[in-house]
């Protein structure tokens, strides 16, 4: 597969070096997610997970709007031909982007509402402009945001997002760094040197090892102590006989830079 040759409907997609670059681009529409979307999306994603050159996925945005969330005005029919079906929601998308066990680095440099926050919470990494608020308003729209729960309370303390989303306000940038919802909300040129930093630093590091991490930390999430403990202790067993730990062990030994395969 092909992805820089691929013509998206809805998305810029760049794969470079060992970076995938996602951005949102209808900007028209605020990057509201329409069927069209997600399946792009789902193709995209699905490129990410099948192809070991992909170490970094990067999400972005076109325009002053991150995302509206769903798409509440989708026309039905509309498709991207060159793309095939993958038959898949946005809840679809969101179990991908976890289940790829890569880390996803979003860009934050407009408005975030609704189901955006999907997006958002269940990225590895977060960083948005200082300028940014992040909204949760589907209350006001006599609709409970219950997929945004799944992310927003593992990422946030339960009080700060129940107040969000039991209001539908807008929490701004700074306030959403201190509740753990991004990782840091920086200005226009500071934002983007740390992000280009922070994608190109997980760019350089041990691909298998940061799959197996992030795979053992999805499933112990919520085990209790002593289960994860357990789970835990074998999988470093594990990593420490990998080919990957032979190499970083060896590298640093010989006072060399690693290669990892």
């Amino acid at each position: 597969m092909e992805i820089n040759n691929t013509t998206f409907k809805t998305l810029l997609v760049n794969h470079k070096e060992k970076k995938l670059f996602i951005s949102l681009n209808r900007p028209e529409k605020k990057n509201a997610i329409n069927p069209v979307m997600t399946n792009e999306l789902l193709y995209v994603l699905n490129y990410a997970n099948d192809e070991n050159d992909v170490r970094v996925i990067e999400i972005s945005a076109q325009g002053d709007v991150f995302c509206a969330g769903g798409d509440l005005n989708t026309m039905a029919g509309e498709e991207n031909e060159v793309i095939p079906d993958m038959k898949g929601t946005i809840a679809d998308v969101v179990k991908k982007l976890r289940s790829l066990c890569k880390p996803v680095v979003c860009r934050i440099e407009g408005n975030v509402y609704a189901g955006a926050l999907l997006l958002v919470c269940n990225s590895s990494h977060a960083y948005a402009l200082d300028d940014v608020t992040f909204t949760a308003p589907e209350i006001k729209r006599g609709i409970w945001p219950f997929m945004v729960m799944a992310g927003l309370f593992r990422v946030m303390p339960k009080r700060d997002g129940l107040d969000m989303i039991m209001r539908g306000e807008a929490m701004i940038a700074a306030e959403a760094q201190r509740t753990g919802l991004i990782n840091a909300a920086l200005n226009k040129d500071d934002l983007s040197k740390h992000v280009d930093k922070v994608v190109n630093d997980l760019s350089e590091l041990p691909p298998n090892a940061m799959k197996k991490g992030l795979n053992a930390y999805n499933n112990q999430e919520f085990d209790d102590f002593e289960k994860s403990m357990e789970f835990l202790e074998k999988e470093i067993g594990e990593s420490i006989q990998s080919e990957e730990a032979k190499e970083g062990i060896t590298a640093f030994l010989e006072k060399r830079k690693p290669n990892w395969k």
